[in-house]
């Protein structure tokens, strides 16, 4: 039986899980006040507080670390790598502590990872970081030489639905082909050529979300950036934080939006068909790439939980394949399994 902790940390909390093989044996969410977190400079400054937490409500659990098997954390922003798994080292230690492409919470996730695994003799990994990039070279040209596509995707939820499809056909990850639409707080989509993602759409550049604006019109946002009604910190909020629904109801809760329109509100009513809209308007986009052909089109995501959502999206996607509903955002699950393949030997792990 192998026995392994995850860890994702978030902006304001630190998730942590304990799985025995498939079984779960407790996902649990670590908050971290305002106040707890005001007490630090920088990210990487929490890293020893971050990490005594974990250690900590594993104390309270009565959960002896020395049982582990594997220690996984959420893969953060690091340079362009592959899909899968990667061994924790001290060169990747460095990048997430030192020189990450963008500061953020995730980084922490391989770092404590590396600690406590280092402490009792075991490996750390991560998996899936939102860095994987598997584009093909003609998916990453823009009409600006100055400028290239990145690939930063949900890639990890993403990827776990997709290989859990499969499976569920009875068919190899690695022989399929399918769109996946991670619809959450930001919005992306991934397609899956044969075990790799060639192509995708980024929050930035597709559907708007409940807090993110998406594709927004170039020369009007160009106009809006040099209005000097906003600095460019006031803008980026604009385009994550405070954009999308969000920025027209003051809610990024699907839950009070369908409570809007169940109520008459013709603008949420509105909003909520807007965005089923550009999400399909996105798969639509990428099917090209696929020239049609695939095994399915999944939607996943906390989002992928609203009936009423899913359903306006199949209607109008429906005709390019079969539509499968994959809800919630399986972060630790995904951690997990995908780890659990690489000590049974059904993977191969890299390393940076």
């Amino acid at each position: 039986m192998y026995k392994i902790l995850a860890i994702n940390p978030g902006s304001t909390s630190t998730k942590i899980s304990l799985y025995e093989d498939e079984k779960e044996v407790f996902v649990e969410t670590l908050r971290h006040t305002d106040t707890e977190l005001g007490e630090y400079k920088s990210v990487p400054d929490q890293f020893e507080f971050r990490k005594n937490k974990v250690l900590d409500f594993l104390e309270k659990k009565n959960y002896k670390v020395e049982e582990l098997s594997a220690v996984v954390g959420r893969g953060g922003l690091l340079p362009p790598v592959k899909s899968g798994a990667y061994k924790v080292n001290e060169a990747m230690v460095d990048l997430l502590k030192n020189r990450p492409r963008v500061e953020h919470a995730s980084n922490l996730g391989g770092i404590i990872a590396y600690e406590i695994a280092k402490s009792i003799d075991v490996d750390a990994y991560i998996y899936d970081s939102v860095a994987v990039d598997e584009m093909k070279p003609i998916a990453k040209v823009t009409g600006i030489p100055e400028i290239e596509r990145p690939s930063l995707l949900h890639a990890l939820n993403m990827r776990a639905c997709a290989i859990k499809a499969a499976k569920d056909m009875d068919k190899k990850y690695e022989d399929c082909d399918f769109l996946v639409a991670h619809l959450g707080g930001g919005i992306t989509l991934s397609v899956h050529e044969k075990g790799a993602m060639i192509d995708l759409i980024s929050d930035d550049e597709g559907p708007f979300s409940p807090e993110r604006a998406g594709r927004v019109p170039a020369r009007e946002m160009n106009n809006l950036c040099f209005s000097g009604k906003y600095n460019k910190k006031e803008i980026s909020k604009k385009l994550s934080g405070n954009g999308g629904l969000k920025a027209y109801l003051n809610t990024v809760d699907a839950r009070e939006v369908e409570k809007m329109i169940a109520e008459g509100n013709e603008q949420a009513k509105l909003l909520y068909e807007a965005m089923a809209y550009q999400i399909s308007k996105g798969i639509g986009e990428l099917a090209t790439v696929l020239k049609g052909q695939m095994e399915a089109i999944i939607l996943t995501g906390g989002l992928a939980y609203s009936e009423m959502l899913t359903s306006m999206i199949k209607e109008r996607v429906g005709f390019i394949g079969n539509v499968i509903v994959m809800p919630g955002e399986n972060e630790m699950e995904a951690l997990t399994y995908g780890t659990l393949r690489v000590l049974r030997g059904e993977e191969k792990y890299r390393e940076i």
